[in-house]
C-alpha cells in the first residue's frame, strides 16, 4: 500500500492570507482590494480552496442592495490554524538549516 504523503504548495500562503482578510473584513471584495488582488483571483483561492477540502471554507451572502458578505467556516478556521501550526513546527524543526541558508544569503 502506498504511504499517503502531505506537502504545503507555496500557493497556500497567498490563499491562507486571503482567508485571514475575509476574516478581518467580511468581504471577498474588501479582502481582494486589501490584498491588491483582483476579485476574480480571490474567488478563484476560495473556490480552490471550498473544492479540495471537505467542506467549505467561506460561505458567501448575495449583494445587492443589502449587500452581500462573507464568512469562514469551522473548516476555513481551523485550515487556518493548521497551517500557523504547520509553519511553526517546520520554523522550530528547521531553525539550523534556515540560519545556514541564511548566513548564504546576501546583505
Amino acid at each position: 500500500m502506498a504511504e499517503t504523503q502531505v506537502s504545503i504548495r507555496i500557493d497556500l500562503v497567498r490563499k491562507i492570507a486571503l482567508l485571514e482578510a475575509i476574516r478581518k473584513t467580511g468581504s471577498i471584495t474588501a479582502a481582494a482590494q486589501s490584498m491588491q488582488m483582483s476579485y476574480a483571483r480571490a474567488w478563484r483561492l476560495v473556490d480552490e480552496l471550498n473544492k479540495l477540502l471537505s467542506e467549505p471554507v467561506v460561505t458567501t451572502t448575495a449583494g445587492g442592495f443589502t449587500r452581500g458578505g462573507a464568512t469562514l467556516t469551522p473548516v476555513g478556521e481551523k485550515t487556518i490554524a493548521l497551517y500557523h501550526s504547520i509553519e511553526a513546527q517546520t520554523r522550530s524543526a528547521a531553525r539550523s538549516e534556515f540560519q545556514a541558508f541564511q548566513k548564504l544569503m546576501r546583505g
